[in-house]
């Protein structure tokens, strides 16, 4: 049987692996937005907007789970 502090880790951490697509999104976002703005500096203003709509969206996809999985310690 599984204690209730140990369950209540265990779910923490499960809750906490969407900040690892978090980050891997955001290296392939700059990434790929670095590329395509090296090969035409031109696109830099169009691309601006939405690369940073970009980020803040899987930002706030990390801040959500990083605040669920504290809500969940510190329950």
């Amino acid at each position: 049987m599984i204690s209730p502090e140990a369950a209540r880790y265990l779910s923490a951490a499960v809750a906490a692996l969407a900040l690892y697509g978090v980050g891997m999104s955001m290296g392939n976002l700059f990434s790929s937005w670095l590329s395509s703005v090296s090969r035409n500096p031109e696109a830099d203003e169009k691309l601006n907007m939405k690369g940073i709509l970009g980020f803040a969206l899987v930002e706030s996809i990390g801040l959500f789970a990083f605040i669920i999985a504290m809500l969940i310690l510190f329950k």
